[in-house]
């Protein structure tokens, strides 16, 4: 299933199916977080030595601009990226960075989905604050 459900969004977004590609949304696939793209370029060159690091960054890009894979910026640190799947949102932790994914929730779009002569094509809500982690550190200070 794996290897199929790759394949088939590759092909749907209309980009061809590298080993490169493959291995990079097979790590996204299975990462439970979001990895740096410095963090990924060092997964898939554990697998594939041959990998180079503009490969995975050109791919990465590739696959943000296919719209199946999301970028999250945090403020001052490398940027994260997240497999696009199920619609979420992200808390991002101002003290560590840490990126947490968040509950889905409905934000009010315009009606006409256009901000004066701006299309809007995409809405990303991002939380910020202290995580769990970092939080009772504050109050012990």
């Amino acid at each position: 299933m794996h290897a199929s459900t790759i394949k088939r969004s590759l092909e749907s977004a209309g980009l061809r199916c590298t080993a490169q590609r493959y291995a990079v949304m097979a790590l996204l696939m299975d990462h439970k977080g979001h990895p740096t793209a410095a963090e990924i370029f060092e997964a898939v060159n554990r697998v594939d030595p041959l990998s180079s690091r503009a490969t995975t960054y050109n791919n990465l890009r590739d696959l943000v601009k296919a719209g199946l894979v999301r970028e999250v910026a945090v403020e001052g640190r490398a940027g994260r990226f997240d497999l696009k799947g199920m619609r979420h949102h992200h808390f991002i932790c101002d003290r560590c960075g840490n990126v947490e994914d968040m509950e889905w929730y409905d934000v009010p779009r315009p009606a006409s989905r256009s901000l004066g002569k701006r299309v809007v094509r995409e809405c990303q809500l991002i939380l910020r604050g202290l995580c769990t982690k970092c939080a009772p550190r504050r109050a012990s200070r």
